[in-house]
């Protein structure tokens, strides 16, 4: 496996998914270039080509974690049609407001910290901090992954089935790592092979299958 392979597979271990996915789905229903998505959240452009292309891992700011968050969260009210076509632009000033300095050095990471669980997100309604408050942390005091999102619009409407899987990934990724997922995973296949399943899709898998995964079973 080639560095930018392992890099990919350390990002969707992380977040569910490459971080290029994530990006590349953001920009078109919030009417964004790579470049503005970049401003939006507070990262250099150059960075962000990086983390897309995977030469970088992951982004070690929780802030500029919030608000990529919560860009996607606002994609998904968008692709699912539970946000007018007007209220986008006065939703993604609100993201950008939130922005601290423009990070350009530092804060992201070649690969992961070697050791010990990695940092994930603690999930809405799960013990993430109220809106507004960027970065949710785990109780070990390790900063998450994908913290809390700094903002969201409203949403009145069923939450999409993507925000749900999230957080039930977030969940499984906060309490355990990847190789504790599949060693329980492992050990519960035998009696329980559907329980199992859920484990890794949920703990281990992309997030695309875990929501087909979702839809699957709901409908």
């Amino acid at each position: 496996m080639d560095q930018t392979a392992h890099n990919i597979q350390q990002q969707i271990e992380l977040y569910g998914e490459p971080l290029g996915e994530t990006v590349r789905r953001v920009l078109a229903p919030l009417g964004l270039t790579q470049g503005g998505l970049a401003q939006v959240i507070g990262l250099s452009a150059p960075m962000l080509s990086q983390l897309v292309s995977a030469q970088r891992v992951k982004i070690g700011n929780p802030a500029v974690m919030s608000r990529l968050r919560a860009a996607s969260e606002l994609a998904d009210l968008v692709i699912t049609h539970e946000i007018q076509e007007f209220d986008i632009p006065d939703a993604v000033d609100r993201i950008r407001a939130t922005n601290g300095a423009l990070t350009t050095s530092g804060p992201t990471t070649q690969s992961p910290a070697q050791g010990g669980t990695p940092p994930y997100a603690t999930p809405p309604g799960l013990g993430a901090q109220p809106p507004g408050v960027a970065g949710a942390h785990v109780a070990s005091g390790t900063q998450s992954a994908w913290p809390a999102a700094a903002v969201m619009p409203p949403n009145d409407g069923a939450v999409p089935a993507r925000t749900i899987v999230r957080a039930i990934q977030d969940l499984l990724r906060e309490v355990a790592s990847t190789d504790e997922l599949q060693r329980a995973a492992a050990a519960i296949a035998p009696e329980s092979p559907a329980l199992a399943e859920l484990l890794l899709a949920y703990g281990t898998g992309r997030t695309a299958d875990a929501v087909a995964h979702y839809e699957q079973h709901h409908g």
